[in-house]
């Protein structure tokens, strides 16, 4: 048999990967070496705008020269860095390296010893993670979270008056409406949204174990506790003064837990609307040229959703096991977390792959509203509840003598089907006011939805 060509190991790298490849950007190997370059740079132009060691400031084309390392960063850094690291067997030491042969070929010899300066490579690491996590979950995946909460948002407005019977412990219940049903997850999402929206994205950057020593020994009369808040927070990071050797994670277990707390919602809204396909309430729209089945040409099957709820077990399985690993390092620092860290990008993108499932899958479905209706009228014997309660306002009124209303109701509505004609024939019995009675002769399944339609309008 013929050897293949070097193939992908994951999926999100080959059969999905145009559904993720806007992650690739931040969370891949290369993104992370132009997020090292970048620190590597502005930590460079720090030293120097404020003329640390003698050095002096760089002009203006200079700076823009050395900032192009990483704004133009492209495949030839990349293979580059690739053929270093190759002989240093240390990827950051590869970095430094490829800065300091820029620096030469833009004249800036000068500065080179000014490369790295100070730094353990957690400096570096921390800060690049921090900047590319943050930008992917900013620019990729809270988007796209976005659009499967705005799309939830608009069916719910659309079906907030279509009443259904609701199912609790899978059996017939008070009846709600599917506008209300989809709001309910909408308004859980922008929650754990608006939460991940204000991850603080924390850096450090204080040397080999975090007691600036180095730096000390270097220029004792410097405020390296000052200089090293300024440049963090340059970064647009906010600056964690108290760790080891490494940040201590702890922004990441935070995050990946708001993330895969999203996860188990969206995965609920999966195994959720796929239950409704099956029970026949939302129609699955035909794709064209698409197949259901290699043997039944007559179905279509609720794939997205299928997709989304496997993609979402696998995406909380990694974000739950960098949550909950990450936050520990022995002593001062182990390197557990430089090969964890390298499949943030997969925890999100199977996250993010299901969002694009889900939101494709929302806009394939249609509501059949003669399917709740039938349920509704199928299921006269949810009203037993109605009825039982306002027997109780009616005795509490003085308007009526029944001793055990929810008795009453359940000796007539447990465990059997009750019709319309039944329940007309027990009310009209019934020893209650006229104004109660009337209000209840004219309930029926479909109006007995209460504040179900206004609900809807609680979503922000």
């Amino acid at each position: 048999m013929t050897a293949l060509p070097a193939q992908p190991l994951s999926p999100l790298d080959g059969r999905y990967q145009a559904a993720v490849s806007d992650l690739g950007e931040y969370l891949s190997e290369a993104g992370l070496n132009r997020a090292r370059v970048q620190v590597e740079v502005e930590w460079l132009l720090y030293l120097t705008s404020h003329s640390m060691f003698g050095s002096s400031p760089l002009s203006v084309e200079q700076a823009e020269s050395l900032r192009g390392l990483y704004l133009e960063f492209g495949q030839a850094d990349i293979d580059w860095l690739a053929e270093k690291e190759a002989v240093t067997r240390h990827d950051v030491k590869a970095v430094e390296y490829l800065v300091r042969d820029r620096l030469a070929s833009l004249g800036l010899d000068s500065i080179a010893e000014l490369t790295h300066f100070a730094c353990t490579s957690e400096d570096i690491n921390n800060l690049s993670y921090a900047l590319t996590v943050s930008a992917a979950v900013q620019q990729v995946w809270l988007p796209k979270l976005q659009t499967v909460i705005g799309l939830l948002r608009a069916l719910a407005v659309e079906h907030r008056a279509d009443a259904m019977l609701a199912r609790t412990h899978g059996q017939p219940a008070t009846p709600t409406t599917m506008g209300r049903e989809l709001a309910v997850v909408a308004w859980r999402l922008e929650r754990i949204a608006e939460q991940v929206a204000g991850t603080e994205y924390l850096g450090k950057f204080s040397g080999a174990t975090g007691t600036f020593a180095a730096h000390v020994v270097a220029d004792p009369s410097a405020d390296w506790i000052r200089i090293s808040q300024e440049f963090v927070e340059s970064l647009g990071l906010t600056w964690n003064p108290l760790t080891t050797q490494i940040e201590s994670h702890d922004w990441q277990a935070e995050l990946y837990n708001r993330v895969s707390h999203a996860n188990r919602v969206l995965h609920n809204l999966a195994t959720d609307v796929w239950t409704y396909i099956s029970m026949g309430y939302f129609r699955q729209i035909p794709q064209a040229g698409a197949t259901g089945s290699s043997t039944m040409p007559h179905k279509i099957n609720p794939i997205r959703f299928e997709n989304a709820e496997a993609n979402l077990e696998l995406s909380s399985a990694v974000l739950d096991s960098l949550a909950a690993t990450l936050v520990t390092s022995r002593l001062q620092r182990d390197l557990t977390d430089s090969t964890t860290q390298r499949n943030i990008g997969v925890g999100f993108g199977h996250s993010l792959l299901a969002l694009d499932n889900l939101a494709r899958g929302l806009g394939e479905i249609d509501l059949d509203r003669a399917a709740l209706a039938a349920d509704l009228d199928s299921n006269w014997e949810i009203l037993g509840e109605a009825i039982q309660t306002v027997i109780r306002a009616e005795v509490v009124a003085g308007r009526s003598s029944i001793s055990d209303p929810y008795a009453l109701l359940k000796e007539l509505t447990r465990g059997k089907r009750i019709g319309r004609d039944d329940l007309v024939a027990f009310v009209e019995k019934l020893d209650i006011g006229d104004e109660a009675k009337g209000r209840l002769l004219e309930l029926t399944p479909a109006s007995y939805v209460g504040l179900s339609d206004e609900l809807v309008d609680r979503l922000p």
